[in-house]
């Protein structure tokens, strides 16, 4: 049986309201020769052909987004390729005559996932959720949300770039609210806080500026 935490979202806006959303009190990561296994003692497939085909399946679904496919799989969802500028290269200029990006500055960044709907409702048809006996954990009110963002600017005027994992050092924020807060402030020009990279890539930085160094 599955266990959920109620998560606080940090109160950015000031409301002086909390608002806490549900998230699972632990997942725990399950292996190809884990989940293959599993297969096997409910199929008459072996472990050894399973862990085949999850290998060739994933090097035929590299071949096809490569080559500008989506790929959806019945019951479990789709995978769509996503393009993104090399680490460094500037971006494309939009005015006439402008730098222009050709395609040795261009990779697939991430892949987007769609999860099918018919997983949703097999996962919610055999979840069966307890209120975790443990109390949640909660982020640092050491610092009011006015003393966290200046000490994020501060942390940028002596370094090139704030990632989410020193932001919780600095402030006592945990993962969730961390991120969330720093999210919402490159969403807000007043912050002087911005947003590069993608994925595991991405930073926050001081507003108008980019940064390109080595992550």
């Amino acid at each position: 049986m599955a266990r959920y935490i109620m998560e606080e979202m940090p109160d950015i806006h000031k409301t002086g309201k909390k608002v806490t959303y549900p998230k699972f009190a632990r997942i725990e990561n399950m292996s190809t020769k884990e989940l293959a296994k599993r297969i096997e003692d409910v199929s008459g497939f072996s472990a050894g052909d399973i862990e085949g085909i999850f290998l060739q399946a994933s090097i035929e679904m590299a071949y096809l987004m490569a080559n500008g496919y989506s790929v959806k799989i019945d019951g479990i969802g789709t995978f769509t390729p996503s393009l993104a500028l090399c680490e460094g290269k500037e971006r494309e200029d939009a005015e006439e005559g402008g730098k222009h990006r050709n395609a040795q500055s261009i990779v697939v960044g991430k892949v987007n996932f769609r999860v099918d709907r018919t997983m949703i409702r097999n996962i919610n048809s055999r979840c069966h959720l307890e209120r975790a006996p443990w109390k949640r954990q909660s982020s640092s009110q050491k610092y009011t949300t006015e003393q966290r963002l200046a000490l994020a600017l501060k942390y940028l005027d002596n370094h090139p770039f704030l990632t989410v994992r020193e932001y919780r050092r600095i402030t006592g924020l945990l993962q969730t609210a961390a991120t969330n807060e720093l999210r919402q402030w490159a969403h807000q020009p007043e912050s002087g806080i911005g947003i590069d990279g993608i994925g595991s890539h991405r930073v926050y930085i001081k507003r108008n500026q980019q940064y390109s160094g080595d992550r």
